[in-house]
């Protein structure tokens, strides 16, 4: 059994950066394919990054290619999203998932996902 925390979110301001944590027990978040999605109200979740298991290969969204940034650290078995040039529309609650799959085909949906955490909630404003 995988259990995920996040932490980090909260307010800020459009251009500015904020960076979640995900702390993982259960298992090393280094064997586990890493992802972070977000759901703004009224939308469906959709997959932002990715980090398969075992190596450093990650993924993003179109939409936040080159702001963002999904780091592993192995020392405290966390995952962090950097977000940095935020823009109202990165408004959403944003949600660590691990999975043990690593196919690269289905990392990005959130279906593919047996484990999650509770969500944290990201609010950019002028």
């Amino acid at each position: 059994q995988v259990q995920l925390a996040e932490s980090g979110g909260g307010s800020a301001q459009i251009g500015g950066s904020l960076r979640l944590s995900c702390a993982a027990s259960g298992r090393t978040v280094s064997s586990t394919t890493m992802a972070w999605f977000r759901q703004a109200p009224g939308k469906e979740r959709e997959f932002v990054a990715a980090m398969r298991k075992y190596g450093s290969n990650t993924y993003y969204a179109d939409s936040v290619k080159g702001r963002f940034a999904i780091v592993r650290d192995n020392a405290k078995n966390s995952v962090h999203l950097q977000m940095n040039n935020l823009k109202p529309e990165d408004t959403a609650d944003y949600y660590c998932a691990a999975t043990n799959t690593e196919i690269l085909s289905t990392i990005t949906r959130f279906t593919a996902y047996t484990y999650w955490g509770q969500g944290t909630q990201v609010t950019v404003s002028s």
